[in-house]
């Protein structure tokens, strides 16, 4: 196997080669190459050992699905300054895609996300209604109040229901 490049590496022809290239083996025959232990790769990536540890041993269990998946062994693949699409494409072909999916395709969809996304999930969308027209009830509360206890200036007082409340 090639220090940094997974290009030296043979096609599988049978199940055994097939489980020998493995993306685990691979990392690790490169980490070994490099002389490298688990804790200094921990160290500089900012994963754990367990992390990098299930990885080479391909325990998918007990690492992240998808995206997290995906960045923990690009950094990895950094790290060891190795072909990353490469290592990504092992790692594809292992666990299947994990690439991002895009959030929306089509433009009606979009619509109706920005919709679903106004209101919280659960909670009606009456209910925002219901505090403004409480807020609006409070503010003339405390108006004809403050107008009752004579708070307000005589010139403010524009109609006449209002003076009639002054008395």
């Amino acid at each position: 196997m090639s220090e940094t490049s997974l290009d030296g590496l043979r096609r599988p022809d049978s199940v055994q080669d097939q489980e020998a290239l493995s993306l685990g083996t691979a990392l690790r025959g490169m980490r070994e190459t490099r002389g490298l232990s688990l804790s200094e790769v921990s160290a500089r990536i900012k994963y754990s050992a367990v992390q990098l540890e299930y990885l080479e041993a391909c325990d998918w269990s007990r690492l992240p699905e998808g995206v997290p998946l995906r960045g923990l062994v690009r950094n990895y693949a950094r790290f060891l300054e190795t072909d990353v699409d490469a290592v990504l494409k092992l790692l594809d072909d292992a666990v299947g895609p994990t690439r991002p999916r895009p959030a929306v395709t089509a433009l009606g969809a979009r619509r109706v996300l920005q919709q679903a996304d106004m209101t919280p999930k659960g909670e009606p969308a009456h209910r925002t209604w219901a505090w403004l027209l409480l807020i609006l009830v409070l503010f003339c509360v405390v108006g004809v109040y403050a107008v009752n206890r004579g708070w307000v200036p005589e010139q403010w007082l524009v109609f006449d229901w209002l003076k009639a409340l002054r008395q």
